[in-house]
């Protein structure tokens, strides 16, 4: 079995064929999905796909790109949107300075909104990082001196340093298709050197589709490839990197099984 810890299956591009999408996810081995909220307001979308699909499950919580128009989220209210049995996770939420699309005070109180809720519910937080490094490792740690809580750093792109203090905590660490590009040497260094059971694999979808897809729509089925990439890395071949990222998704999304 495959999963795909990552991936958004309410984008409208993937409406018309929801469908086939988990059907082809299925033929390639992809065993179990997660499809990812960014809106609180609007978890009953995701929901209602993870309610369709056996196979699917979903997380709610706001994005750092809309930290602006979901700022008076309460804790309460965040907690029960996730208050479901189709709900394995928390988020996403975190902080993006690359597009700093929501003011970055915004981003910031979401994220800590998110880690209290993660905390309370035991879900995994699922995590929105980008050219934040050094932030968002201050605001792990701070918040998990506070009391303990568990997280995925998704779609990894940020720096070995970021990597080394999540997982020093407790973190995981997920790639996406990046991680098959040929920028992506960086990352295949990283995840070379990260503790094993610490390791998941994306699709991000419908955002970058690994090769030999680049530049297509994503989808979960493509997970497979990067899988592949990831096992490369660790000298390790398909069966194995699959058996070892599914064993990390289910140590970390308990819910999912």
């Amino acid at each position: 079995m495959i999963v795909d810890s990552h991936c958004h299956l309410d984008f409208p591009d993937f409406a018309s064929e929801i469908d086939a999408v988990v059907a082809r996810a299925r033929a390639a081995g992809v065993g179990r999905m997660v499809t990812i909220g960014t809106r609180v307001r609007r978890s009953g979308e995701v929901r209602a796909i993870a309610e369709r699909f056996e196979d699917v499950f979903c997380s709610v919580g706001t994005h750092p790109h809309n930290a602006g128009e979901e700022r008076d989220v309460t804790l309460p209210e965040l907690l029960a949107a996730a208050d479901h049995p189709r709900v394995v996770a928390i988020g996403e939420a975190g902080l993006d300075y690359h597009y700093d699309t929501a003011p970055r005070d915004d981003q910031m109180a979401g994220f800590r909104l998110h880690i209290a809720a993660a905390r309370e519910t035991g879900l995994p937080l699922v995590i929105h990082a980008r050219e934040a490094d050094a932030d968002v490792a201050q605001v792990l740690e701070e918040e998990y001196a506070k009391g303990a809580f568990s997280f995925v750093l998704h779609c990894f792109t940020a720096g070995a340093e970021l990597a080394r203090r999540a997982v020093a905590i407790g973190g995981y660490v997920s790639f996406s298709g990046i991680l098959t590009f040929k920028s992506g040497a960086p990352l295949r260094e990283i995840a070379a050197a990260l503790p094993a059971e610490r390791l998941l694999v994306e699709t991000d979808a419908p955002y970058l589709a690994p090769n030999p897809w680049r530049g297509k729509r994503n989808e979960p089925s493509y997970v497979v490839e990067t899988a592949r990439i990831l096992g490369e890395t660790r000298n390790l071949g398909v069966e194995a990197i699959a058996a070892l990222t599914t064993e990390n998704f289910f140590r970390l999304f308990s819910r999912a099984h």
